[in-house]
């Protein structure tokens, strides 16, 4: 499997890292011809804004629909949940709006507010740790979303057949089974 990570911004390097210890080759993406040879697609964190403005430029908006389009996967997390959501809280457009959800901004607060936690996550077995920077959160779904994980009531991890969303950077600890998760949904795909 080639899992592609979108190389506009965000940590790039720890979600090749986490993608290949779970069995993937993954490569950095900064044209959108690197996209045709891809298995999925991983839109990291960052700043949602920037990653929009940046898509936009570089015409990775259309060329990332269509790539969604063909059924490939693709996963965002934090700031890239906000780029998949079809809906943002206080924005009039969203960025590709392919998930069938809301998603608030910075919803947990400042970069001082940043914490980790262990979430249970459907599908997988035991507690997935996790990092909450500056994160969004998932305000509501569409009936075709399937909530893989809430913290404190709240929705922090979602899927919509073969798009994934999380609140927090799994690419930033040790623990690489929502990667493998991933990789696992563009086998089924491929």
């Amino acid at each position: 499997m080639k899992i592609g990570v979108l190389a506009l911004q965000g940590a790039v390097a720890e979600h090749i890292r986490s993608l290949e210890a779970a069995g993937a080759e993954a490569v950095a993406v900064k044209r959108i011809e690197e996209l045709d040879d891809l298995q999925g697609l991983v839109i990291p964190g960052g700043e949602s804004t920037t990653i929009g403005k940046l898509m936009r430029k570089y015409d990775f908006i259309s060329a990332v629909r269509d790539f969604a389009g063909q059924g490939k996967p693709v996963f965002g997390t934090c700031a890239g949940l906000i780029v998949l959501a079809a809906r943002i809280e206080g924005q009039e457009e969203s960025h590709l709006g392919l998930m069938n959800m809301t998603v608030a901004r910075n919803a947990f607060g400042r970069q001082q507010e940043s914490f980790e936690t262990d979430l249970t996550i459907k599908g997988i077995d035991e507690g997935v740790r996790a990092v909450f920077i500056r994160a969004p959160l998932i305000k509501e779904v569409g009936p075709e979303v399937d909530v893989l994980s809430t913290y404190k009531g709240e929705i922090v991890a979602a899927r919509q057949g073969h798009l994934l969303a999380s609140s927090f950077h799994p690419e930033l600890t040790d623990d690489y089974r929502l990667h493998a998760y991933f990789v696992d949904m563009a086998r089924e795909r491929g």
